[in-house]
């Protein structure tokens, strides 16, 4: 009797929508769980080079919190692509402004950085109120 692992196929997983409260959740630690969910590795056919991985909704991510001293002293950049085009906002101006932002950017550093990691990564919905377009694919509330 030959025994193997099999690995899934493109097309074989049906893909879930889970809904996470972001109010009072650590950034670092809210963004591994959702890359998680993302890439799949809760799912038992998880298989490294598939999408595996499910839809994510974001709710509240105005209210993210930061440990320690992040919010003063974290440091975002961005460059234009011109000469002195690089500029820079903390995590503080960056939650007023953009919160959402936050979580992508966190939630995408640990995702690959191939073809799979930006297909995962627009799986990834965030929204700063409480309430979200996505009523209809009746999304389930994740547990953190």
């Amino acid at each position: 009797m030959k025994k193997y692992t099999q690995s899934a196929k493109k097309g074989e997983h049906k893909e879930n929508w889970w809904v996470v409260d972001a109010e009072g959740q650590v950034l670092g630690r809210l963004a591994t769980a959702i890359a998680a969910r993302l890439r799949g590795k809760h799912n038992p056919a998880f298989t490294p080079h598939v999408d595996t991985g499910d839809a994510v909704v974001v709710i509240n991510a105005d209210k993210i919190v930061l440990t320690g001293k992040k919010l003063q002293k974290k440091i975002y950049y961005r460059h234009s692509g011109y000469i002195g085009g690089l500029t820079k906002i903390t995590a503080e101006k960056l939650l007023e402004k953009r919160p959402e932002e936050l979580i992508r950017h966190a939630v995408k550093g640990m995702l690959p950085k191939n073809k799979l990691g930006r297909k995962l990564f627009k799986k990834l919905k965030v929204y700063t109120g409480n309430t979200h377009p996505h009523k209809a694919q009746q999304p389930e509330a994740m547990a953190n």
